[in-house]
């Protein structure tokens, strides 16, 4: 790792062009966003633009299993053959209910953030200490200025921009 890696910043690392989603956003256009952009969270902001929360794929999956919308399916992603009609009309339910979920009732609000001038190698330790694979940068007000994915992190630390 180089010299300058080691001394990096948040802001040396992060991607500036952040996908957010606004809270009272549905959980399905969430599902869309995230699978239609092939990221796996995002950020949740207020009308300012301060982070309110995080939502992830993870959230979601959870989520969608309490409510019914995945819990007939086998572990090969296919629909078991010997599904009952009562558990294809809970599923469709489960489908509704995430269009008239807001984002705010899955999403995790103790989230970890940095500053833009958090050292890049305090933000790798504590991807690693809480368990996440981005952390929100966000200004002094809370106000998100960026994101850095553990990828992004990677390939920094790498030397690859």
């Amino acid at each position: 790792m180089s010299t300058q890696a080691m001394s990096g910043k948040a802001n040396d690392v992060m991607n500036t062009k952040v996908i957010s989603i606004l809270v009272g956003t549905m959980l399905n256009e969430v599902v869309k966003l995230l699978a239609g952009k092939h990221i796996g969270g995002l950020p949740v902001v207020d009308e300012t633009q301060r982070v309110v929360g995080m939502i992830t794929e993870k959230d979601l999956v959870e989520y969608a299993s309490k409510v019914h919308v995945v819990s007939f399916m086998d572990s090969s992603g296919w629909v078991s053959p010997h599904t009952s009609m009562g558990e294809k009309v809970t599923k469709k339910q489960g489908f509704e209910l995430l269009k008239i979920t807001p984002v705010e009732k899955v999403m995790s609000r103790k989230v970890v953030t940095v500053m833009p001038e958090t050292a890049a190698t305090e933000v790798a330790r504590l991807m690693k200490k809480k368990k996440v694979n981005r952390i929100p940068v966000v200004d002094k007000n809370g106000v998100l200025c960026g994101i850095i994915a553990r990828d992004d992190l990677i390939n920094y630390l790498a030397g690859i921009d």
